[in-house]
């Protein structure tokens, strides 16, 4: 959560929140808050969107100061501005307040970076949320195959095998390097380290559980020599801390991403 995030829970009337939120974050709530749950996960229906942007309204126009809590970005794919354009319509006053989103937040945890000199220097986020092959022209695979070099699937599991024939097929070597991080960020935190050709393979893969992002490019085979870096002082840290005075040098220390106050 941003700073800015978490002034807006701080100070809110209504937190109403969605099912990849972290609920220690409902906790940094003012006393008597009231948290409304409209989540919605794969195959799991949550609250439908018509109903979540009259919840919005209405109490907006009840006095209270709402805040619509999402996890990650609201605007990549969080159907924030499906909800902002709703509050428009209805003439009620809002603010969005960027947030972090797991395609770039869940790789950094695991490790990964999305560009890197050398390696990769163009990168397309995209939904992999298609309900079935018929739908598999709703994304140009053809396109991100040829001319992009990482590329981050939110959404994908159910469809990994489709989009990874589908990139295939438009050339993208059956080879290249593969990431799927499962609850990134989290204590939960899996990986998986494999080549394209691998999302079609459902005994290796079948153990994976959304949510999950899948990275697609060379910038996934980076991963190990990042790792065996982690150890040394003053890389990759998340925090820098002041210089201590007994050595002269800076130190550094990790702040767990799944914590609120971070």
């Amino acid at each position: 959560i941003t700073v800015k995030g978490l002034k807006a829970i701080q100070q809110a009337d209504v937190i109403v929140y969605d099912a990849l939120v972290d609920t220690r974050l409902l906790d940094q709530g003012k006393s008597g808050v009231e948290t409304i749950f409209v989540g919605k996960r794969c195959g799991q229906h949550g609250d439908a969107q018509a109903a979540i942007n009259e919840l919005l309204v209405s109490r907006a126009r009840a006095g209270q100061r709402v805040v619509r809590l999402k996890g990650g970005d609201p605007f990549v794919f969080g159907r924030g501005a499906e909800e902002a354009g709703y509050l428009a319509e209805a003439h009620i006053d809002y603010a969005v307040i960027p947030g972090l989103t797991a395609g770039t937040a869940v790789p950094a945890a695991a490790g990964i970076p999305l560009t890197a000199r050398g390696v990769s220097s163009s990168v397309a986020f995209v939904s992999g949320h298609l309900c079935s092959q018929a739908d598999s022209g709703a994304v140009d695979w053809s396109a991100l195959a040829q001319g992009v070099d990482t590329i981050v699937i939110y959404m994908g599991i159910k469809n990994r095998a489709t989009i990874a024939r589908q990139l295939i097929q438009a050339g993208r070597s059956f080879d290249t390097p593969v990431a799927i991080i499962q609850n990134g960020t989290s204590a939960n935190q899996k990986d998986y380290r494999g080549k394209l050709a691998d999302l079609m393979n459902e005994d290796q893969l079948g153990w994976i559980e959304t949510p999950a992002i899948i990275v697609i490019g060379h910038v996934a085979a980076l991963q190990p020599e990042l790792d065996s870096a982690e150890s040394a002082p003053g890389i990759l840290a998340a925090l820098q801390e002041p210089a201590s005075p007994s050595t002269g040098r800076v130190d550094y220390r990790r702040v767990p991403m799944g914590d609120p106050t971070y």
